[in-house]
């Protein structure tokens, strides 16, 4: 299979993942980043680093599809699966480190899966749609806060500002309102099926 510049983008990210897990995860004693009063350990840094990479790539494979004409069907539904795939690993990782709540992280995961079952339904009507312009904002207000977790909220943390705390609040409302949107503009999927 002959895969473009864009969606190698979008599968190279899926490809971070792994790695970005065992960084957040496996029991590497590598030390600890002290900044002020605070620290955070090396492997969450990088960890933090290598998912902000992961997550700058979702809009450098859109730039290209679109600039170089390359948008496909297999583009259209690689790339929301790996934004999904990437921001699920981190939240959970977080959950497993304490470090955001697991009520909040299965309304975040719990909107993707049932948007995915949607798209599901969607292709087998022959139908794939493309994220529209809230689903971006969603998923750039989670990639944002996820990143802030990642970072032991740092430099706010410094001022005592609970900036990852806030910004978790605001992913998981873009997260339901831009699942509301998208089933409401696809309710036709429901409504005609038999």
């Amino acid at each position: 299979m002959n895969v473009n510049l864009p969606n190698k983008i979008t599968v190279s990210r899926i490809f971070m993942i792994p790695i970005f897990m065992i960084l957040m995860l496996a029991p590497l004693n590598w030390g600890d980043l002290a900044i002020g009063d605070e620290s955070i350990p090396y492997t969450h840094l990088l960890a933090a680093l290598i998912f902000i990479i992961a997550s700058i790539t979702d809009w450098v494979d859109g730039y290209y599809a679109r600039k170089l004409n390359l948008v496909t069907n297999l583009g259209k539904f690689l790339d929301p699966l790996a934004d999904k795939l990437l921001v699920s690993a981190a939240l959970i990782a977080l959950v497993e480190l304490q470090l955001a709540p697991a009520w909040i992280v299965i309304v975040i995961i719990s909107r993707e899966f049932a948007v995915t079952g949607l798209r599901l339904v969607l292709a087998g009507e022959g139908e794939v749609v493309a994220a529209n312009m809230l689903g971006k904002i969603k998923t750039w207000a989670q990639i944002i806060a996820v990143s802030a977790l990642l970072l032991h909220n740092l430099p706010f943390e410094l001022i005592g500002f609970p900036f990852a705390t806030i910004a978790l609040w605001v992913a998981m409302i873009f997260t339901i309102y831009s699942g509301w949107d998208y089933f409401y503009k696809n309710r036709q999927a429901f409504v005609n099926s038999k």
